[in-house]
């Protein structure tokens, strides 16, 4: 007997063929902002992304790129230093739209 495929609960289309993601990236509006914390340290927060884009992952990959500490937690995710300059950038080639983001 044959094994039907998974089907994704949100677009209805089988596991492998979902767009969930895709679509995720690009229904979001982020914003990139620095934050001052105790003893004069900087964090850059990015807000706004949703979490069938899957943030975690995405957190772990700019922390490679970036060569940072950080976190995602409260449905932003934190990195340790002032990468706002290159944070735009990085979130186009991880497939969000351009206009999309917001750096302040």
């Amino acid at each position: 007997m044959k094994k039907l495929p998974e089907v994704c609960p949100i677009c209805g289309l089988p596991k492998e063929l979902c767009i969930c993601k895709e679509m995720a990236k690009e229904e979001a509006k982020i914003k990139v902002y620095l934050v001052k914390r105790s003893y004069g340290k900087s964090v850059t927060i990015i807000d706004g992304i949703d979490e069938k884009a899957n943030p975690k992952d995405l957190t772990k990959k700019l922390k490679t790129k970036l060569a940072c500490g950080g976190t995602y937690k409260n449905g932003k995710i934190e990195l340790r230093g002032d990468h706002r300059n290159k944070i735009k950038k990085l979130l186009v080639d991880a497939g969000f739209p351009e206009e999309k983001i917001e750096v302040e």
